[in-house]
């Protein structure tokens, strides 16, 4: 329950569970439409603003843990704003600022509504993951040509789903894959035919946007998972099952694979997209070169050059985060970037493995962020709604575990002046 509901008046206590209830329904219902970004403004994005809006003035509370969240994304933005001022003709740049800043407000958002009511959780999952399947299928049967104007569910021969790009609808299926796999390695038997079939498609899916980020970020993200639950877990049996299973999925994984190769098509293009160094990566002006020539650009452009100007001088986005920051926000607000996710991913570390009930889901969380934090240097992050998610969930768990240790605190505290 939240704070409010636990000091209503007993009278008022259903109405209070019932609201929160619906608001946690809506909550549920915008993680769903994550997974549908064909046009912007996305119904994503403007079910969020009514939403957000909604619960502000009716009392969202923003507490002071996740003040580091709202303060470093406050700062971020302000460094494009000051971006901006360096340009001759702004075009559509104060739109791309208004976007960023909106989904910088998501990400508290999320933070906010979950450190209030931690079973949120539970459902923003549950919704990601049935978008995400959904998203998936799309992909895969448009890629496949099965399914009737299916092409508008592909891109250059590439899977995107009910998204606009290969490259952002791959790491979007990430999170509710590992989710599916922790429960596969820590639920019943029972359960597992359905978590199989599922994470069977979100695989099908990574594996045909055939997007190399998202591959490596798959990959990542699965080793870690099963890394960190072998320290977690101390039970030489549980060990042994996450072992087991482990072994048998990724052989399956790789007989999924090994199958699918079979088929011309998928083999032309996965022999393509499988080489680690590109020729739009390694040429002259390439990716590697644009980057090196970005960073030196940085040093003359301390307010940065302006939101997507890169692109439109060199002909290709930066496809690195860092640089994207620098070039976009300038130095202001590639510190306060670099800042947030190293504070992030530093509190994260030190709460990752503490029992609580919202472990599990600060654990997905941050496994599949430190993930995107990585491929964060060979693509860029900066609008993808899911990153906001990721970071609203992993600052919402952290405020979690703060609040519980102020209230271990107080009892302490209480206790002794009893004593006393």
């Amino acid at each position: 329950m939240t704070d409010a509901t636990l000091h209503a008046p007993a009278a008022f206590q259903p109405q209070r569970a019932a609201i929160s209830m619906l608001a946690s329904l809506c909550v549920a219902f915008g993680v769903f439409l994550s997974g549908f970004v064909i046009n912007e403004p996305a119904p994503y994005e403007l079910f969020l603003a009514v939403l957000i809006g909604i619960w502000a003035i009716f009392g969202l509370k923003l507490s002071r843990h996740i003040a580091p969240l709202i303060v470093l994304y406050l700062v971020f933005n302000i460094g494009g704003m000051f971006s901006i001022l360096t340009m001759e003709d702004v075009k559509d740049t104060p739109m791309y600022m208004a976007v960023s800043l909106f989904l910088a407000f998501t990400a508290m958002f999320f933070a906010a509504i979950i450190e209030a009511d931690p079973r949120r959780l539970t459902l923003i999952f549950r919704a990601y993951l049935l978008a995400a399947i959904i998203t998936s299928l799309l992909g895969i049967l448009g890629y496949l040509g099965v399914l009737p104007g299916g092409d508008v569910f592909t891109r250059y021969g590439r899977a995107m789903g009910a998204f606009q790009d290969p490259n952002v609808f791959g790491p979007y299926l990430v999170l509710p894959a590992l989710y599916l796999m922790h429960g596969l390695l820590t639920g019943t038997l029972k359960a597992a035919p359905l978590r199989i079939l599922g994470l069977m498609i979100l695989v099908l899916g990574v594996f045909f946007s055939f997007s190399r980020a998202a591959w490596g970020l798959l990959a990542i993200a699965m080793a870690l998972l099963v890394v960190i639950m072998l320290i977690k877990e101390r039970t030489g049996a549980f060990r042994l099952k996450i072992l087991v299973m482990s072994l048998i999925g990724a052989l399956l994984l790789v007989g999924a694979i090994i199958v699918a190769l079979q088929f011309d098509q998928i083999a032309d293009l996965f022999s393509d997209r499988a080489k680690l160094v590109q020729a739009y990566d390694g040429a002259r002006l390439g990716r590697f070169e644009r980057h090196a020539i970005g960073f030196l650009m940085a040093l003359e452009h301390p307010l940065g050059i302006g939101p997507l100007e890169f692109g439109l001088m060199w002909g290709e986005d930066t496809h690195n985060i860092w640089l994207k920051a620098l070039m976009d926000y300038g130095w202001l607000g590639f510190v306060s970037y670099v800042a947030l996710i190293v504070w992030t991913l530093v509190l994260g570390f030190r709460y990752l493995l503490r029992d609580r009930p919202w472990q599990p889901y600060l654990m997905l969380a941050y496994i599949v962020l430190l993930g995107h934090a990585i491929i964060g240097n060979v693509i860029d992050t900066d609008h993808w709604r899911h990153f906001y998610l990721l970071m609203g969930i992993v600052w919402g768990c952290i405020a979690l575990e703060m609040r519980w240790q102020s209230n271990l605190r107080a009892q302490a505290a209480t206790a002794g002046w009893h004593r006393a």
